[in-house]
């Protein structure tokens, strides 16, 4: 029976980059990947509220830098800034090690496999009909711009007494071509009658030689005061002519 490798672990190094980037000798190496599994647990569990779509971790020496990619930065940073020095300051007691965290906002949630899971699970828990819901989310997802979805739930369906999977398919998921762009993501919905595992796959395209998968965030916006322009008119400069 064939079964389906992931989608970006499968690219990783090729178009997907590394969602931890540092180097390690041999002895610390198992202790920063099991800190990113924790620091990665521990934020999504404390701002699942917020759409937390990837979590990136970067290190240099004893210093840890995070970066937030989320669908609603203004519940990570809080009023004024105090929910994110809050959590920067836990995340340090946490892991003791200096920590600066950055957030930055998804472009398109439509257009985030994992965004899009976590949506289907929280209307699964909302008893909303399954297929209702993944029609929805297609629709959605579909209208963003991107060139196929697939979307499959497993488990006791509509309150099914024998857990089955059923799915739902637009456009094209080539999962065996390297260079195409298939985003992918995975969620759980706790109903009364157990979980249900909602697994999303998202093809936004293929991709040229040494273009890398698409991020799908916003850029930072410049300050203000490069923004803004010296006053008066600008002059138009005089055209010499040979006579």
């Amino acid at each position: 029976m064939g079964q389906k490798t992931h989608p970006k672990g499968f690219r990783v190094g090729i178009i997907e980059p590394w969602e931890s980037t540092w180097y390690a000798k041999k002895k610390d190496y198992s202790e920063f990947v099991a800190e990113d599994a924790k620091l990665r647990k521990y934020i999504k569990k404390r701002l699942y509220a917020a759409g937390i779509s990837k979590i990136l971790i970067a290190r240099k020496a004893q210093n840890v830098n995070i970066t937030i990619v989320t669908a609603k930065p203004g519940i990570v940073v809080g009023r004024g800034g105090q929910g994110i020095e809050e959590l920067r300051a836990d995340v340090a007691k946490y892991i003791k090690r200096t920590v600066s965290i950055d957030v930055v906002e998804v472009a398109r949630t439509d257009a985030d496999a994992q965004l899009v899971s976590e949506n289907i699970a929280l209307q699964l828990e909302k008893r909303i009909a399954f297929r209702r819901a993944m029609k929805q989310a297609i629709q959605r997802t579909m209208r963003s711009g991107v060139q196929g979805i697939k979307i499959m739930v497993s488990g006791r369906l509509g309150g099914a007494e024998i857990a089955r999977s059923e799915w739902v398919k637009e456009g094209r998921i080539p999962l065996q071509t390297l260079r195409a762009d298939v985003d992918y993501g995975f969620a759980e919905a706790d109903t009364i009658m157990g979980k249900i595992g909602v697994k999303v796959w998202i093809f936004k395209g293929n991709l040229m030689p040494g273009e890398k998968a698409d991020m799908n965030i916003k850029a930072k916006k410049a300050n203000n005061s490069e923004e803004k322009q010296l006053g008066g008119r600008r002059r138009k400069r005089a055209v010499e002519t040979e006579e």
